[in-house]
């Protein structure tokens, strides 16, 4: 069964990805196939594997504090289709201060400014084995991702150093097709990365802040640090999708945090193809998780914005302990067979009443929030702003 189960997912992402590729068996005449590393770090033809006399002798290079490695700088039409590195040291902060850097058809602006561990689904630097249908880490050691990623006129992809630690190895190879033929509707690929050390009480987190333009918002990585002033459970938030002009309210909405990416009452440990929860460190107030919208397509047209309450939940006498000891917290809904509405009663409503039922509380809250937002576009740079810096990255990592 897991190996029918498998096949199925491969012909789904197979099936999804056709319009960046030939079929597996069909001929590509006009397409060249290149891999960039540093046994060729051109990607030249006839050119790979030269240094000690083509012995194994550039597999790796170290890489020290402050340095930028060009990973891979091509002129021309292509799509990158994998990318897979390794690195020595790999502790959290060395991920959080790694920032991938891609560019394309030779624009200014990266299109992807992101932490590299984040980006490839070590978030919160947390290593574990996976796989899923955009990225995979075989036994917790190494990187790997093979989202589509088109380029009209070049690409040049980057990784750059902010921390203070020298590297002792990095390995890595950006494999890509040259020369292939994109029409119109071809997007290009975009990542960003934000933080909000604590979240603001009763603002939603934007998992991707306002993007004007038109094209697909295809899913998110997303890592929590609970706040452990707060009782209860911290993943009660909804998910919501702003598109094409909305305002105060969505056009898409979820449930629940833990609903959002295909479990419910609770999460824990699990990696799917487009959903999963890497890390449920209780102990810690560790949470990672991810979800790829592959096969239900998330398409705007003239922008996106997406965001996810800060909404927790215990029980009411739990909550009203909580507003006593001045923890700042602000309840919402009590659920005892059904929702009592409590923002509809007051705007800032009193638990104690009596004429209140028991029951679950939900209510406002705040954590530590990151995310990695994933979406394709219909120009090479977007309106968003640039990578927050290092320390910003870095700060209460354990």
């Amino acid at each position: 069964m897991y190996q029918l189960a498998a096949i199925v997912g491969l012909v789904v992402v197979f099936a999804a990805f056709a319009a960046f590729g030939a079929e597996l068996y069909e001929k590509a005449p006009q397409v060249d196939t290149r891999w960039f590393s540093f046994e060729n770090p051109a990607g030249a033809k006839g050119q790979g594997g030269q240094a000690n006399q083509g012995a194994k002798g550039a597999a790796f290079e170290p890489m020290a504090a402050g340095e930028t490695k060009v990973l891979c700088d091509v002129e021309g039409s292509g799509t990158i289709r994998r990318i897979w590195l390794t690195l020595r040291p790999r502790d959290p902060e060395i991920l959080r201060a790694l920032r991938l850097d891609m560019y394309w058809d030779h624009v200014e602006k990266p299109a992807v400014s992101v932490p590299l561990g984040d980006f490839f689904c070590w978030i919160l630097g947390r290593p574990t084995a996976f796989e899923n249908a955009l990225f995979s880490n075989p036994e917790a050691r190494s990187f790997v991702c093979v989202i589509p990623m088109p380029f009209r006129t070049g690409a040049k992809v980057t990784l750059t150093n902010e921390s203070d630690t020298d590297l002792s190895h990095l390995f890595y190879d950006v494999d890509a097709t040259l020369g292939d033929a994109h029409d119109e509707n071809v997007l290009y690929f975009h990542a960003h990365w934000r933080r909000e050390r604590w979240t603001k009480l009763t603002e939603d987190f934007a998992i991707l802040p306002k993007v004007e333009g038109e094209g697909r918002f295809l899913g998110c990585n997303v890592g929590v640090i609970v706040n452990k002033e707060n009782k209860g459970w911290w993943g009660e938030g909804e998910v919501k999708m702003y598109v094409d002009g909305d305002t105060e309210f969505p056009t898409i909405v979820g449930t629940g945090t833990e609903d959002y990416i295909g479990t419910a009452w609770g999460q824990g440990t699990y990696a799917h193809q487009y959903q999963g929860c890497l890390v449920a460190d209780g102990d810690k107030g560790h949470y990672t998780f991810y979800r790829y919208h592959v096969p239900d397509p998330v398409y705007f047209h003239d922008d996106v914005r997406v965001t996810i309450q800060q909404i927790g939940g215990t029980q009411k006498k739990q909550v009203i302990e909580m507003i006593q000891q001045g923890i700042p917290v602000k309840p919402v809904s009590i659920n005892n067979g059904g929702f009592t509405k409590l923002l509809e009663i007051a705007d800032d409503p009193n638990l104690e009443d009596p004429a209140l039922p028991d029951g679950w509380t939900n209510y406002y809250r705040r954590d530590d929030y990151s995310a990695v937002a994933y979406f394709y576009l219909d120009k090479p740079a977007s309106n968003l702003p640039p990578l927050a810096p290092v320390r910003e990255r870095t700060a209460a990592l354990e």
